[in-house]
């Protein structure tokens, strides 16, 4: 079973795919600032270069010459709570930053880059100054009490060059999404459901299933193994809100010959602390077969309030996405 190990299994609230934007950077001369937030790992290329130096893949400023630091604002896509940060410094090797620090503020709307790096901006520290080590991924576990991030400034002493900024954390999305009477997606990455566990996600990540939009490719959703024993595979949503499902969407979209056969789903409900295993199950959707490269739609057996749902699959195969839509009912 595949559980969450660290803080680097918690969703990335800074990445590209939920509509992060590298706002702003006092100094880009080698490197731009938006390949800080780029899904993909660094990349190296060889002997490239171009008007300004050496290709580099990541923000990178050029040498200080005067007294202070670098820095550069980034506008989270999601809003949440940061649990760690990984200030990744792959292939910089003789021009990474030997220290670096990160602001953090939770400010309404999408204020400029002036604004942000006014100083009526109410920044304060997240990371304290550390030092970083180069052509190295730098993790640091944040503690900040709680508090709702929706902007971070991550400062770099004196200058230099970082390829990837990752921001794991728990979202906080904007309770509007729950209002009486509207109708969310309880599973969404984006509102804040997560995927807790699953028996096997060989080829494709569990969270992948809770991604916002339609798959792009096959490893762009949740796959296992191939199996060849009896039993089937599981995954478990934890959903953003306590509530009703109204509708179920399963979308096999990408998975033709590797789709599962069919699928069932259970709720639970459950006020305290999670345990699978002590859960009591109820039917969501009673075990119906799936076709490939398809999205499926289905009606909930029951509409009572649920805080989990198990989607089961038979026996193996791939999801590219789940969508739970219903309302929030309060306890």
């Amino acid at each position: 079973m595949t559980t969450v190990s660290d803080f680097t299994d918690l969703p990335n609230l800074a990445s590209e795919r939920f509509g992060t934007v590298v706002v702003a950077a006092n100094d880009e001369f080698f490197a731009p600032k938006e390949r800080l937030i780029k899904s993909a790992p660094p990349e190296w290329r060889e002997g490239v270069y171009d008007e300004r130096g050496k290709w580099m893949d990541g923000w990178e400023t050029r040498r200080r010459r005067t007294l202070g630091y670098d820095w550069v604002i980034v506008r989270l896509g999601l809003a949440g709570v940061v649990r760690g940060v990984v200030i990744d410094t792959t292939f910089f090797t003789g021009n990474f930053p030997p220290h670096a620090s990160i602001d953090a503020c939770d400010v309404a709307g999408t204020p400029s880059a002036g604004a942000l790096a006014a100083e009526s901006v109410p920044w304060r520290p997240l990371l304290e100054q550390v030092e970083l080590q180069g052509d190295s991924k730098n993790d640091f576990v944040i503690d900040d009490g709680g508090r709702r991030v929706t902007h971070l400034r991550l400062n770099i002493f004196p200058d230099g060059g970082v390829a990837r900024l990752r921001v794991h954390g728990d979202v906080l999305p904007d309770e509007r999404v729950f209002a009486a009477g509207r109708d969310a997606d309880l599973a969404a990455m984006e509102n804040g459901g997560f995927v807790v566990a699953c028996s096997d996600m060989h080829y494709g990540h569990r969270q992948n299933l809770i991604l916002p939009g339609r798959s792009t490719h096959m490893g762009d959703g949740w796959e296992t193994k191939r199996r060849r024993g009896e039993g089937n595979d599981w995954t478990i949503v934890r959903l953003a809100r306590r509530g009703t499902i109204a509708r179920v969407e399963l979308d096999t979209d990408h998975y033709k010959g590797n789709a599962p056969g069919r699928c069932m789903l259970e709720a639970c409900d459950v006020a305290t602390t999670f345990e699978a295993d002590r859960a009591t199950w109820r039917p969501l959707v009673p075990e119906t077969a799936l076709q490939p490269h398809t999205r499926h739609a289905f009606d909930p057996v029951a509409a009572t309030p649920a805080t989990h749902v198990r989607l089961n699959i038979y026996p193996d195969g791939g999801v590219a996405r789940l969508r739970l839509i219903g309302r929030v009912a309060a306890r």
